[in-house]
Protein backbone atom coordinates (compact mmCIF):
# COMPACT_ATOMS: atom_id res chain seq x y z
CA UNK A 1 0.00 0.00 0.00
CA UNK A 2 1.45 3.68 -0.85
CA UNK A 3 1.49 5.67 1.37
CA UNK A 4 1.49 9.76 0.78
CA UNK A 5 3.87 11.94 2.41
CA UNK A 6 3.36 13.07 6.00
CA UNK A 7 1.54 16.88 5.74
CA UNK A 8 1.43 17.31 2.18
CA UNK A 9 -1.08 19.37 2.32
CA UNK A 10 0.49 21.76 4.77
CA UNK A 11 3.68 21.76 2.21
CA UNK A 12 1.50 22.64 -0.59
CA UNK A 13 0.68 25.85 1.32
CA UNK A 14 3.75 27.01 2.08
CA UNK A 15 4.52 26.35 -1.22
CA UNK A 16 1.87 28.42 -2.44
CA UNK A 17 2.55 31.99 -0.28
CA UNK A 18 6.08 31.65 -1.30
CA UNK A 19 4.93 31.49 -5.02
CA UNK A 20 2.49 34.35 -4.58
CA UNK A 21 5.14 36.58 -1.85
CA UNK A 22 7.30 36.05 -5.20
CA UNK A 23 5.10 37.30 -7.66
CA UNK A 24 3.97 40.27 -5.32
CA UNK A 25 8.02 41.30 -4.82
CA UNK A 26 8.50 41.13 -8.62
CA UNK A 27 5.21 43.59 -9.55
CA UNK A 28 6.51 45.89 -6.69
CA UNK A 29 10.33 45.69 -7.89
CA UNK A 30 9.19 46.58 -11.45
CA UNK A 31 6.82 49.14 -10.48
CA UNK A 32 9.12 50.82 -8.78
CA UNK A 33 11.97 50.71 -11.38
CA UNK A 34 8.94 51.37 -14.35
CA UNK A 35 8.25 54.74 -11.73
CA UNK A 36 11.80 55.81 -11.84
CA UNK A 37 12.37 55.70 -16.17
CA UNK A 38 9.14 57.26 -16.73
CA UNK A 39 10.21 59.79 -14.33
CA UNK A 40 13.44 60.70 -16.18
CA UNK A 41 11.50 60.10 -19.16
CA UNK A 42 8.93 62.79 -18.50
CA UNK A 43 11.64 64.94 -17.11
CA UNK A 44 12.87 65.06 -20.42
CA UNK A 45 10.08 65.41 -22.68
CA UNK A 46 8.98 68.55 -21.08
CA UNK A 47 12.59 70.41 -21.26
CA UNK A 48 12.00 69.34 -24.88
CA UNK A 49 8.40 70.54 -24.74
CA UNK A 50 9.49 74.04 -23.73
CA UNK A 51 12.40 74.42 -25.74
CA UNK A 52 9.95 73.95 -29.16
CA UNK A 53 7.25 75.69 -27.88
CA UNK A 54 8.99 78.96 -26.41
CA UNK A 55 8.60 80.99 -29.57
CA UNK A 56 4.42 80.26 -29.65
CA UNK A 57 3.59 80.20 -25.85
CA UNK A 58 5.34 84.16 -25.91
CA UNK A 59 2.75 84.78 -28.81
CA UNK A 60 -0.02 82.57 -27.38
CA UNK A 61 -0.37 81.32 -30.63
CA UNK A 62 -2.93 78.21 -29.20
CA UNK A 63 -2.69 76.70 -32.83
CA UNK A 64 0.83 75.96 -33.00
CA UNK A 65 0.91 74.93 -29.50
CA UNK A 66 -1.72 72.40 -30.14
CA UNK A 67 0.46 71.11 -33.15
CA UNK A 68 3.32 70.42 -30.66
CA UNK A 69 1.50 69.12 -27.84
CA UNK A 70 -0.53 66.38 -30.41
CA UNK A 71 3.47 65.27 -30.96
CA UNK A 72 3.92 64.29 -27.56
CA UNK A 73 0.39 62.90 -26.34
CA UNK A 74 1.17 60.38 -29.47
CA UNK A 75 2.87 58.69 -26.53
CA UNK A 76 2.03 55.45 -25.17
CA UNK A 77 3.10 56.47 -21.57
CA UNK A 78 1.59 60.33 -22.17
CA UNK A 79 -1.74 60.77 -20.97
CA UNK A 80 -1.76 64.53 -20.58
CA UNK A 81 -0.29 67.85 -21.47
CA UNK A 82 -1.25 71.28 -20.04
CA UNK A 83 -0.24 74.85 -21.44
CA UNK A 84 -0.63 77.50 -19.32
CA UNK A 85 0.61 81.35 -19.92
CA UNK A 86 2.17 83.75 -17.44
CA UNK A 87 -0.78 84.54 -15.50
CA UNK A 88 -1.75 81.12 -15.48
CA UNK A 89 -4.46 80.89 -18.16
CA UNK A 90 -5.26 77.86 -20.06
CA UNK A 91 -4.26 78.04 -23.03
CA UNK A 92 -3.57 74.14 -24.84
CA UNK A 93 -5.25 71.24 -22.64
CA UNK A 94 -4.42 67.94 -24.76
CA UNK A 95 -5.02 64.43 -23.93
CA UNK A 96 -7.95 62.21 -21.34
CA UNK A 97 -6.07 62.50 -18.24
CA UNK A 98 -9.46 62.72 -16.28
CA UNK A 99 -10.28 59.01 -17.49
CA UNK A 100 -6.61 57.75 -16.40
CA UNK A 101 -4.75 58.96 -13.55
CA UNK A 102 -1.19 58.77 -13.34
CA UNK A 103 2.17 61.23 -11.82
CA UNK A 104 2.06 64.71 -13.27
CA UNK A 105 5.53 66.25 -14.59
CA UNK A 106 5.18 70.38 -14.14
CA UNK A 107 7.75 72.89 -14.99
CA UNK A 108 8.44 76.65 -15.62
CA UNK A 109 8.94 78.27 -19.19
CA UNK A 110 11.48 80.97 -19.15
CA UNK A 111 12.41 83.58 -21.98
CA UNK A 112 15.69 84.54 -20.38
CA UNK A 113 14.99 86.17 -16.94
CA UNK A 114 11.17 86.43 -18.19
CA UNK A 115 8.26 83.90 -17.12
CA UNK A 116 6.23 83.24 -20.38
CA UNK A 117 4.21 79.85 -18.83
CA UNK A 118 4.22 76.68 -17.69
CA UNK A 119 4.35 73.12 -18.77
CA UNK A 120 2.33 70.01 -16.84
CA UNK A 121 2.54 66.63 -18.14
CA UNK A 122 0.85 63.86 -17.02
CA UNK A 123 1.99 60.27 -17.24
CA UNK A 124 0.01 56.95 -17.18
CA UNK A 125 0.34 54.53 -14.26
CA UNK A 126 1.59 51.16 -15.39
CA UNK A 127 -1.20 49.10 -13.73
CA UNK A 128 -0.45 45.83 -11.64
CA UNK A 129 -1.90 43.34 -14.28
CA UNK A 130 0.11 45.33 -16.86
CA UNK A 131 3.46 44.17 -15.11
CA UNK A 132 2.44 40.62 -14.48
CA UNK A 133 1.63 40.54 -18.03
CA UNK A 134 4.86 41.26 -19.24
CA UNK A 135 6.57 39.23 -16.74
CA UNK A 136 4.84 36.26 -17.60
CA UNK A 137 7.56 34.37 -18.16
CA UNK A 138 9.03 34.46 -14.78
CA UNK A 139 4.85 33.76 -13.16
CA UNK A 140 4.52 30.71 -15.08
CA UNK A 141 8.51 29.75 -14.58
CA UNK A 142 8.29 30.07 -10.62
CA UNK A 143 4.42 28.57 -10.78
CA UNK A 144 5.83 25.66 -12.34
CA UNK A 145 9.45 25.02 -10.06
CA UNK A 146 6.89 25.32 -7.05
CA UNK A 147 4.63 23.09 -8.65
CA UNK A 148 7.61 20.39 -9.39
CA UNK A 149 8.72 21.08 -5.72
CA UNK A 150 5.45 19.98 -4.47
CA UNK A 151 5.18 16.48 -6.68
CA UNK A 152 9.44 16.13 -5.91
CA UNK A 153 8.57 16.26 -1.35
CA UNK A 154 5.78 14.03 -2.48
CA UNK A 155 7.80 11.54 -3.56
CA UNK A 156 10.13 11.64 -1.10
CA UNK A 157 8.66 12.30 1.72
CA UNK A 158 6.75 9.44 1.75
CA UNK A 159 7.28 6.78 4.79
CA UNK A 160 9.26 3.39 3.61
CA UNK A 161 8.33 -0.16 4.36
CA UNK A 162 11.39 -0.04 7.33
CA UNK A 163 9.52 3.40 8.56
CA UNK A 164 6.23 1.87 8.69
CA UNK A 165 6.80 -1.24 10.03
CA UNK A 166 8.31 0.56 12.79
CA UNK A 167 5.71 2.98 13.58
CA UNK A 168 3.59 -0.35 13.69
CA UNK A 169 5.73 -2.22 16.50
CA UNK A 170 5.50 0.85 18.19
CA UNK A 171 1.69 1.39 18.58
CA UNK A 172 1.87 -2.22 18.88
CA UNK A 173 3.73 -1.90 21.82
CA UNK A 174 2.15 1.10 22.92
CA UNK A 175 -1.22 -0.77 23.29
CA UNK A 176 0.46 -3.99 24.84
CA UNK A 177 1.68 -2.15 27.44
CA UNK A 178 -1.81 -0.49 27.95
CA UNK A 179 -3.52 -4.11 28.29
CA UNK A 180 -1.37 -5.35 30.10
CA UNK A 181 -1.63 -2.47 32.85
CA UNK A 182 -5.30 -3.31 32.82
CA UNK A 183 -4.68 -6.63 33.30
CA UNK A 184 -2.57 -6.91 35.60
CA UNK A 185 -5.28 -5.14 37.68
CA UNK A 186 -7.80 -7.49 36.80
CA UNK A 187 -5.43 -10.24 37.50
CA UNK A 188 -4.54 -8.89 41.04
CA UNK A 189 -8.28 -8.77 41.89
CA UNK A 190 -8.73 -12.08 40.66
CA UNK A 191 -5.70 -13.54 42.64
CA UNK A 192 -7.30 -11.53 45.78
CA UNK A 193 -10.56 -13.20 45.47
CA UNK A 194 -9.09 -16.50 44.55
CA UNK A 195 -6.86 -16.41 47.76
CA UNK A 196 -9.75 -15.40 49.79
CA UNK A 197 -11.94 -17.84 48.62
CA UNK A 198 -9.37 -21.06 49.13
CA UNK A 199 -6.51 -20.52 50.63
CA UNK A 200 -4.69 -23.37 49.90
CA UNK A 201 -4.89 -21.95 46.02
CA UNK A 202 -2.47 -19.16 47.52
CA UNK A 203 0.14 -21.71 48.04
CA UNK A 204 0.58 -22.52 43.93
CA UNK A 205 4.34 -23.75 43.57
CA UNK A 206 6.64 -21.74 41.81
CA UNK A 207 7.63 -24.48 38.84
CA UNK A 208 3.82 -23.84 37.34
CA UNK A 209 3.29 -20.34 38.37
CA UNK A 210 4.47 -19.09 34.66
CA UNK A 211 1.70 -21.11 32.81
CA UNK A 212 -0.82 -20.37 35.27
CA UNK A 213 -0.41 -16.62 35.31
CA UNK A 214 -0.39 -16.64 31.40
CA UNK A 215 -3.58 -18.64 30.86
CA UNK A 216 -5.14 -16.17 34.03
CA UNK A 217 -3.98 -12.81 32.12
CA UNK A 218 -5.72 -14.31 28.71
CA UNK A 219 -8.91 -15.49 30.47
CA UNK A 220 -9.15 -11.82 32.49
CA UNK A 221 -8.06 -10.17 29.47
CA UNK A 222 -11.15 -11.57 27.22
CA UNK A 223 -13.61 -11.32 30.15
CA UNK A 224 -12.71 -7.80 30.70
CA UNK A 225 -13.27 -7.06 26.68
CA UNK A 226 -16.42 -9.48 26.48
CA UNK A 227 -17.78 -7.57 29.89
CA UNK A 228 -17.08 -4.13 28.32
CA UNK A 229 -19.00 -4.82 25.40
CA UNK A 230 -22.32 -6.25 26.94
CA UNK A 231 -22.17 -3.37 29.25
CA UNK A 232 -22.23 -1.09 26.17
CA UNK A 233 -25.00 -3.09 24.93
CA UNK A 234 -27.21 -2.76 27.93
CA UNK A 235 -27.02 0.51 28.32
CA UNK A 236 -27.86 1.23 25.05
CA UNK A 237 -30.99 -1.53 25.08
CA UNK A 238 -34.29 0.13 26.26
CA UNK A 239 -36.24 -3.34 26.67
CA UNK A 240 -36.10 -5.86 29.48
CA UNK A 241 -35.11 -8.63 27.26
CA UNK A 242 -31.72 -6.75 26.96
CA UNK A 243 -31.40 -6.78 30.39
CA UNK A 244 -32.18 -10.35 30.91
CA UNK A 245 -29.73 -11.48 27.60
CA UNK A 246 -26.97 -9.35 29.36
CA UNK A 247 -27.19 -11.17 32.95
CA UNK A 248 -27.25 -14.05 31.37
CA UNK A 249 -24.35 -13.45 29.32
CA UNK A 250 -22.40 -11.58 32.26
CA UNK A 251 -23.21 -15.45 34.34
CA UNK A 252 -21.89 -17.68 31.45
CA UNK A 253 -18.55 -16.04 32.09
CA UNK A 254 -18.56 -16.86 36.23
CA UNK A 255 -18.21 -13.93 37.65
CA UNK A 256 -20.76 -13.54 40.64
CA UNK A 257 -19.66 -9.62 41.30
CA UNK A 258 -20.54 -8.57 38.06
CA UNK A 259 -23.72 -10.51 37.87
CA UNK A 260 -24.60 -8.98 40.80
CA UNK A 261 -23.70 -5.19 39.33
CA UNK A 262 -25.64 -6.22 36.00
CA UNK A 263 -29.19 -7.42 37.91
CA UNK A 264 -28.54 -3.94 39.75
CA UNK A 265 -28.17 -2.16 37.01
CA UNK A 266 -31.10 -3.79 35.59
CA UNK A 267 -33.46 -2.85 38.06
CA UNK A 268 -32.34 0.56 37.96
CA UNK A 269 -33.04 0.34 34.04
CA UNK A 270 -36.52 -1.13 34.72
CA UNK A 271 -37.41 1.69 37.59
CA UNK A 272 -36.15 4.26 35.45
CA UNK A 273 -38.96 2.75 32.65
CA UNK A 274 -41.34 2.63 35.18
CA UNK A 275 -40.86 6.14 35.68
CA UNK A 276 -41.01 7.53 32.37
CA UNK A 277 -44.47 5.63 32.00
CA UNK A 278 -45.92 7.21 35.34
CA UNK A 279 -44.96 10.49 33.79
CA UNK A 280 -46.29 10.22 31.03
CA UNK A 281 -49.84 8.99 32.57
CA UNK A 282 -49.60 11.51 35.32
CA UNK A 283 -52.88 14.00 35.65
CA UNK A 284 -52.81 17.36 34.37
CA UNK A 285 -53.85 20.01 37.24
CA UNK A 286 -52.44 22.92 35.47
CA UNK A 287 -50.73 23.94 32.27
CA UNK A 288 -48.47 27.18 31.63
CA UNK A 289 -48.86 29.06 28.55
CA UNK A 290 -46.04 30.97 27.25
CA UNK A 291 -45.98 33.16 24.63
CA UNK A 292 -42.79 34.45 23.37
CA UNK A 293 -42.20 36.88 20.13
CA UNK A 294 -40.99 35.54 16.97
CA UNK A 295 -38.11 37.99 16.90
CA UNK A 296 -35.79 36.62 14.32
CA UNK A 297 -33.15 40.21 14.06
CA UNK A 298 -33.41 41.21 17.59
CA UNK A 299 -35.53 43.94 16.90
CA UNK A 300 -37.04 44.22 20.07
CA UNK A 301 -33.90 45.10 22.03
CA UNK A 302 -32.91 48.02 19.46
CA UNK A 303 -36.06 49.72 19.88
CA UNK A 304 -36.49 52.68 22.12
CA UNK A 305 -37.97 52.38 25.53
CA UNK A 306 -40.04 55.33 24.78
CA UNK A 307 -41.99 52.72 21.69
CA UNK A 308 -41.17 49.48 23.99
CA UNK A 309 -42.94 50.22 26.65
CA UNK A 310 -46.01 50.82 25.24
CA UNK A 311 -46.37 48.08 23.08
CA UNK A 312 -45.58 45.77 25.85
CA UNK A 313 -48.25 47.05 27.99
CA UNK A 314 -50.41 46.75 24.94
CA UNK A 315 -49.79 42.95 24.69
CA UNK A 316 -49.95 42.53 28.44
CA UNK A 317 -53.56 44.05 28.30
CA UNK A 318 -54.74 41.96 25.28
CA UNK A 319 -53.34 38.85 27.08
CA UNK A 320 -55.08 39.69 30.21
CA UNK A 321 -58.46 40.12 28.33
CA UNK A 322 -57.87 37.10 26.43
CA UNK A 323 -57.74 35.09 29.88
CA UNK A 324 -60.81 36.99 30.96
CA UNK A 325 -63.46 36.63 28.44
CA UNK A 326 -61.98 33.13 27.34
CA UNK A 327 -62.31 31.51 31.14
CA UNK A 328 -66.28 32.58 31.10
CA UNK A 329 -67.04 30.06 28.40
CA UNK A 330 -69.17 26.92 29.65
CA UNK A 331 -66.65 24.31 28.28
CA UNK A 332 -64.20 25.19 30.59
CA UNK A 333 -65.81 25.51 33.93
CA UNK A 334 -63.33 25.13 36.58
CA UNK A 335 -60.57 26.48 35.43
CA UNK A 336 -59.12 29.52 36.67
CA UNK A 337 -55.74 31.28 36.08
CA UNK A 338 -53.37 31.66 39.26
CA UNK A 339 -51.06 34.54 37.91
CA UNK A 340 -51.71 37.86 35.97
CA UNK A 341 -49.59 37.94 32.76
CA UNK A 342 -46.95 40.50 31.72
CA UNK A 343 -44.98 41.13 28.94
CA UNK A 344 -41.42 41.01 29.00
CA UNK A 345 -38.46 41.61 26.41
CA UNK A 346 -38.74 37.19 26.36
CA UNK A 347 -42.42 36.82 26.02
CA UNK A 348 -45.26 36.06 28.92
CA UNK A 349 -46.45 33.36 30.62
CA UNK A 350 -50.09 32.07 31.97
CA UNK A 351 -50.74 29.19 34.72
CA UNK A 352 -54.05 27.71 34.61
CA UNK A 353 -55.31 25.77 37.23
CA UNK A 354 -58.05 23.23 37.18
CA UNK A 355 -60.55 23.03 40.45
CA UNK A 356 -61.93 20.13 40.16
CA UNK A 357 -61.31 16.75 38.66
CA UNK A 358 -63.92 17.22 35.67
CA UNK A 359 -62.18 20.72 34.41
CA UNK A 360 -60.50 20.69 31.03
CA UNK A 361 -57.36 22.67 32.18
CA UNK A 362 -55.51 21.48 28.76
CA UNK A 363 -58.16 22.45 26.22
CA UNK A 364 -58.64 25.59 28.26
CA UNK A 365 -54.29 26.32 27.68
CA UNK A 366 -54.82 25.14 23.98
CA UNK A 367 -57.45 27.70 23.62
CA UNK A 368 -55.86 30.48 25.50
CA UNK A 369 -52.87 29.90 23.16
CA UNK A 370 -54.91 29.80 20.22
CA UNK A 371 -56.72 32.40 21.16
CA UNK A 372 -53.99 35.02 21.86
CA UNK A 373 -51.87 33.80 18.39
CA UNK A 374 -55.58 34.77 16.35
CA UNK A 375 -55.36 38.38 18.53
CA UNK A 376 -51.80 39.26 17.77
CA UNK A 377 -52.05 38.44 14.17
CA UNK A 378 -54.88 41.00 13.79
CA UNK A 379 -53.08 43.76 16.03
CA UNK A 380 -50.01 42.87 13.99
CA UNK A 381 -51.42 42.96 10.64
CA UNK A 382 -53.13 46.30 11.41
CA UNK A 383 -49.70 47.91 13.30
CA UNK A 384 -47.51 47.07 10.28
CA UNK A 385 -50.29 48.92 7.76
CA UNK A 386 -49.90 51.40 9.68
CA UNK A 387 -46.22 51.71 9.72
CA UNK A 388 -45.76 50.84 13.12
CA UNK A 389 -43.48 48.91 15.38
CA UNK A 390 -45.45 44.78 15.82
CA UNK A 391 -43.51 41.59 15.98
CA UNK A 392 -45.75 38.15 14.99
CA UNK A 393 -46.04 35.67 17.91
CA UNK A 394 -45.38 31.83 18.85
CA UNK A 395 -47.19 30.32 21.94
CA UNK A 396 -46.56 26.56 23.64
CA UNK A 397 -48.58 24.71 26.13
CA UNK A 398 -46.99 22.24 28.77
CA UNK A 399 -47.90 21.21 32.30
CA UNK A 400 -45.56 22.82 35.43
CA UNK A 401 -43.15 19.43 34.88
CA UNK A 402 -42.23 20.34 31.13
CA UNK A 403 -42.56 24.10 31.08
CA UNK A 404 -38.16 24.29 30.91
CA UNK A 405 -38.07 22.22 27.96
CA UNK A 406 -41.39 24.08 26.57
CA UNK A 407 -38.84 26.78 26.52
CA UNK A 408 -35.86 25.34 24.75
CA UNK A 409 -37.92 23.89 22.11
CA UNK A 410 -39.89 27.33 21.17
CA UNK A 411 -36.09 28.64 20.89
CA UNK A 412 -34.97 26.06 18.83
CA UNK A 413 -37.88 24.84 16.70
CA UNK A 414 -40.78 27.24 17.12
CA UNK A 415 -41.78 29.10 13.46
CA UNK A 416 -43.78 32.19 13.59
CA UNK A 417 -47.66 31.74 14.49
CA UNK A 418 -47.10 27.93 15.90
CA UNK A 419 -48.74 26.36 18.74
CA UNK A 420 -46.58 23.66 20.18
CA UNK A 421 -48.11 21.18 22.61
CA UNK A 422 -46.19 19.09 25.19
CA UNK A 423 -48.51 17.43 27.78
CA UNK A 424 -48.85 13.90 29.10
CA UNK A 425 -51.10 11.07 28.00
CA UNK A 426 -54.58 12.77 30.39
CA UNK A 427 -54.09 16.19 28.89
CA UNK A 428 -53.94 15.11 25.28
CA UNK A 429 -57.09 13.17 25.87
CA UNK A 430 -58.41 16.06 26.99
CA UNK A 431 -57.80 18.10 23.32
CA UNK A 432 -58.49 14.89 21.16
CA UNK A 433 -62.18 15.72 20.75
CA UNK A 434 -61.50 19.26 20.18
CA UNK A 435 -58.07 19.69 18.06
CA UNK A 436 -55.82 18.36 15.24
CA UNK A 437 -52.43 18.17 15.98
CA UNK A 438 -49.40 16.26 13.93
CA UNK A 439 -45.89 15.48 15.10
CA UNK A 440 -42.20 16.94 14.38
CA UNK A 441 -40.93 15.57 11.37
CA UNK A 442 -37.37 14.22 12.14
CA UNK A 443 -36.83 15.03 15.63
CA UNK A 444 -33.26 15.27 17.71
CA UNK A 445 -34.37 14.68 20.91
CA UNK A 446 -37.04 12.94 23.43
CA UNK A 447 -38.73 16.36 23.57
CA UNK A 448 -39.31 16.75 20.02
CA UNK A 449 -40.14 13.70 19.51
CA UNK A 450 -43.01 14.01 22.27
CA UNK A 451 -44.11 17.74 21.53
CA UNK A 452 -47.22 18.25 18.86
CA UNK A 453 -47.99 20.40 16.62
CA UNK A 454 -51.58 22.50 16.67
CA UNK A 455 -53.17 21.87 13.71
CA UNK A 456 -56.49 22.87 13.72
CA UNK A 457 -59.94 22.38 15.19
CA UNK A 458 -63.57 21.39 14.98
CA UNK A 459 -65.78 24.30 14.03
CA UNK A 460 -67.33 24.35 17.49
CA UNK A 461 -64.23 25.17 18.70
CA UNK A 462 -63.07 27.89 15.99
CA UNK A 463 -66.58 29.13 16.53
CA UNK A 464 -65.76 29.92 20.12
CA UNK A 465 -62.56 31.00 20.03
CA UNK A 466 -64.39 33.49 16.83
CA UNK A 467 -66.47 34.60 19.59
CA UNK A 468 -64.47 35.45 22.47
CA UNK A 469 -61.60 37.61 19.96
CA UNK A 470 -64.56 39.81 19.16
CA UNK A 471 -65.15 40.22 22.76
CA UNK A 472 -61.81 41.12 23.30
CA UNK A 473 -61.54 43.34 19.89
CA UNK A 474 -64.52 45.01 20.67
CA UNK A 475 -62.88 46.06 24.51
CA UNK A 476 -60.34 47.03 23.08
CA UNK A 477 -62.41 49.54 20.91
CA UNK A 478 -63.99 50.60 23.49
CA UNK A 479 -60.82 51.54 25.69
CA UNK A 480 -59.53 53.23 22.90
CA UNK A 481 -63.06 55.45 22.10
CA UNK A 482 -62.46 56.43 25.95
CA UNK A 483 -58.56 57.36 25.62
Amino acid sequence: MTYLAPRQGLFAIILLVSFCLQTLLLVISTDQQLSKSRALKGEQMVAQLIDEARLSLENKDRVSLSVIANRYTSEQDVTRILIKDNNDDILVPVGNAPMQQGDTIRQIATNGDAVIGSVALTLKDVSKGEIIAMQWPFVIGTMLLHLLLWLIYGYLARPTKEQISALSRNIQDLYREQYNQGDQRGYSRDLERGTVGNPADGQLSGGTSESVTENKVTNARTFNVHNEVNEYLRNQQNQETGDETGSLTATSEGDTEDKAVSTAKRHSSQSGGQTSKLSATRAVDSVRVQIVFHDEFNMLERLAPAQRLPYLALCTQLLNQAVTELLKQPLLLGVSATNEAHFEDDGASVVLKADNSHAKVALAGVMLAKLYLMLNKIIHDKHIELSRFALPAKAGVSDDVQSEPMTHLLQSIGKKEQLLILLPTAGLKQISNHVQVHSIMRPTTVYERECAIFDGGNDSLIQRLADVRNAVLMIEDEDESLI
